[in-house]
């Protein structure tokens, strides 16, 4: 039986401004991606997003993004790779101490935001960001956005990685995603959502904006926890898989 992991961005709550609907986010997906503090995220709101999955069974990861609270992580800057490298040791530290305390651990890691996309672009960066989280923990798990320079980079690193796909994100045809800025980037409807990621994983491709099919390995799929729309968008994308046949859980740990 095909199997898939479903992963959501989450704990980008901050003080008393809330975002997204994460409780019943942890209801619906497999993985999830925690922020850390840089782009969105506070150590109450890391502290309380660890616990609940962690009591629901769901793999924690961080998800560390640009030092850019004010731009939600979504707006590209010019920086250092070795700059790079220390956000992503400090942000994954932090999400370690959480999550220890929470009596669980951190599985995996994944980039967002304009981190995320400028390395899908430059497997230099995405060497950059994943070789410091591997110094800090040599066992964690690379989510990476499939048939990208992320996938490059985890390959060439040799560890052990997550290959990914969007269900609310329009693809280009060199499988990075459309820019937020073109109004038909994210997907806003649960049924195109649901039909498309079955389709996508049944034929293990991703389908670009003009039809062109990528074949890429895809372990895991991503959901934004900021859309409006996340948790409809959740429960149908889940729901197409099952039907289809598709078991979702965690993903394993493979290179």
């Amino acid at each position: 039986m095909t199997t898939v992991d479903l992963n959501a961005d989450m704990g980008e709550s901050f003080g008393p401004w809330p975002m997204g609907n994460d409780a019943a986010l942890l209801d619906i997906v497999t993985s999830a991606n925690i922020a850390c503090g840089f782009h969105a995220g506070d150590p109450d709101t890391m502290a309380q997003t660890m616990a609940r999955a962690a009591r629901g069974g769901v793999g924690i990861g961080a998800h560390p993004g640009l030092l850019d609270l004010q731009g939600f992580g979504r707006r590209r800057m010019t920086v250092p790779h070795e700059t790079l490298a220390n956000w992503t040791r400090y942000q994954l530290g932090a999400a370690q101490t959480m999550a220890k305390a929470a009596g669980a651990q951190v599985r995996h890691l994944k980039l967002h935001g304009a981190l995320g996309n400028m390395t899908s672009e430059d497997a230099e960066m995405a060497m950059a960001c994943y070789a410091a989280a591997l110094d800090v923990d040599p066992d964690i798990v690379i989510v990476a956005m499939a048939a990208t320079a992320q996938e490059r980079a985890v390959r060439d690193l040799g560890c052990a990685y997550a290959a990914e796909i969007f269900a609310d994100r329009a693809y280009n045809d060199d499988a990075t995603l459309v820019d937020r800025s073109q109004p038909h980037a994210v997907i806003h409807d649960p049924d195109h959502a649901a039909r498309r990621i079955a389709e996508m994983v049944s034929e293990g491709a991703i389908v670009t904006d003009t039809g062109k099919r990528i074949p890429t390995r895809i372990d895991t799929i991503c959901m934004h926890g900021d859309n409006a729309d996340a948790v409809a968008l959740s429960r149908a994308v889940r729901s197409g898989l099952e039907t289809a046949g598709i078991e979702v859980r965690r993903f394993a740990a493979r290179r």
